[in-house]
């Protein structure tokens, strides 16, 4: 199931597949919030984890621990601090910020969290099919979006798609 911000029936659908350890993902985060809040629901932006292990060491545990909270009925809050706190993403600390946004902290690390495990390798598979190599990588209405994540750029390719669809 597909994490969706915003009005689940807009017209316009951003998919982001993002790293909870990658700095531009981060940067991304509160222009794609305020692209979806200011567009009187015209957009609807769905998260998808696409962890870059290799560079980032604590992406796939932040995936996980972001999923651990699906439940609880708080992703979205904690998809902001993960991405607010990336510096600090040990267990100890995913636990935590758990625990801060309402969620059972002991879900969110170890052997508790590895339920959560075929979540992300869905959207990390989904985004291999896409072609998806780096993060942040957008789709707008499945179309990959070549422009820079800047609320304007995404404001004119999303009103575009609305028009369109």
């Amino acid at each position: 199931m597909d994490h969706v911000f915003g009005n689940v029936d807009a017209p316009v659908t951003v998919t982001e597949y993002g790293d909870y350890q990658c700095p531009y993902c981060a940067a991304a985060a509160p222009i794609l919030h305020r692209l979806v809040e200011e567009s009187d629901g015209q957009v609807r932006l769905i998260f998808r984890n696409f962890p870059l292990f290799e560079i980032h060491p604590f992406a796939l545990t932040a995936a996980l621990a972001a999923e651990s909270t699906v439940g609880a009925g708080v992703f979205w809050d904690m998809h902001r601090v993960l991405f607010k706190k990336q510096d600090r993403l040990e267990d100890t600390f995913l636990r935590h910020y758990a625990e801060a946004v309402g969620a059972d902290p002991s879900l969110a690390t170890g052997e508790a969290a590895q339920q959560f495990a075929p979540k992300v390798q869905e959207d990390y598979l989904a985004g291999v099919e896409c072609g998806i190599a780096g993060t942040p990588s957008l789709l707008i209405n499945d179309v990959p979006f070549e422009g820079r994540i800047e609320l304007a750029d995404l404001r004119r390719a999303t009103s575009l798609t609305a028009r369109r669809a």
